[in-house]
């Protein structure tokens, strides 16, 4: 019998470890459990499927992402230079599990998965709420909307060179997000003042009629 309880903590632990060693499709649950010195029945209790821990993966990247808003050295940076530190700190986290991370993508975007795929875009939406939240973009209307999808799709597409850049730190892909969300804030810029200068020109024509 085990001497500890296992935790979910240890389990996810021991899963990546064993990953690490082959492959996270090739490890199996009964070799999981036999590592952790748990009945199967435990590991279930707490991951339905690796699926599940694939999330709670992913859940501990958020974690260290959401502890950048208690620095507050962070919080008295320009939002576009925290919403670049955000989203790095969210790569760094799983940088040591760069492979496992590319197979846990490749499998959820297998045919025929399709209730993963949907999984997966209301955990790329949270991720993204969550971004915005810590860097404090906290725009109204039109604009938070056009935020929100110009964040989404700079985070996935960094997300796609960071999972094979190679630089040190990965230093490349830092810059190419800080390229697109300057490019981000230049469009907000153009797009949102000249609407504003529109509807300044329309109330003062119709003040003046």
């Amino acid at each position: 019998m085990p001497t500890d309880e296992p935790t979910p903590d240890t389990i996810l632990d021991q899963a990546i470890s064993l990953a690490q060693k082959s492959s996270w499709q090739s490890f199996s649950q009964r070799e999981l459990a036999a590592q952790v010195d748990c009945p199967l029945s435990v590991i279930k209790g707490f991951y339905r499927s690796k699926d599940d821990m694939a999330e709670a993966l992913f859940n501990r990247a958020d974690d260290a992402m959401l502890s950048l808003s208690s620095d507050p050295d962070y919080l008295a940076q320009p939002s576009k230079i925290k919403l670049v530190q955000c989203i790095m700190t969210w790569f760094q986290f799983l940088a040591p599990y760069r492979p496992i991370v590319r197979e846990i993508l490749a499998y959820k975007l297998e045919p025929g998965h399709f209730h993963l795929q949907a999984h997966g875009i209301t955990r790329i939406s949270r991720t993204v709420q969550w971004f915005l939240e810590v860097s404090g973009r906290q725009y109204s209307g039109l604009k938070r909307v056009a935020d929100e999808a110009a964040t989404t799709s700079v985070y996935l597409a960094s997300f796609s060179f960071f999972l094979f850049d190679k630089s040190e730190g990965s230093a490349n892909t830092q810059s190419m997000l800080e390229r697109l969300i300057n490019r981000i804030d230049k469009g907000h810029g153009l797009f949102f003042s000249s609407d504003n200068d529109r509807k300044s020109c329309k109330q003062d024509g119709s003040t003046k009629g």
